[in-house]
């Protein structure tokens, strides 16, 4: 399985803006989740016009809008260079306390 350690004695990590030429992409790490009995978290990169969407620990991109190519395939390097970051951030996320957040 998986593993998608996150120590609760570091700080977590942060989604992260991630920078693309002139053009900042926000990312966001979803919670662990269960996918076919294998632990999986989804990545979405997003600069409010283009979107896509990832899973880890795979680092492909199943889905987008707008991203060319060679930027999806980016975007899939991206994951794979970060992957321990990655995981990290989604083991970190606590779906609750993000329900309960008040910006």
């Amino acid at each position: 399985m998986e593993n998608f350690n996150f120590d609760p004695n570091e700080n977590p990590p942060e989604n992260k803006i991630v920078k693309k030429e002139d053009s900042p992409l926000n990312m966001q790490v979803s919670p662990i989740c269960m996918k076919n009995g294998e632990k999986t978290a989804y990545v979405t990169f997003s600069d409010g016009k283009r979107h896509a969407e990832g899973e880890i620990p795979k680092c492909v991109i199943l889905k987008s809008e707008g991203f060319s190519k060679d930027e999806l395939f980016a975007l899939e390097e991206y994951m794979e260079e970060n992957l321990n970051m990655l995981k990290s951030m989604a083991a970190s996320v606590n779906p609750i306390k993000a329900m309960m957040r008040e910006d």
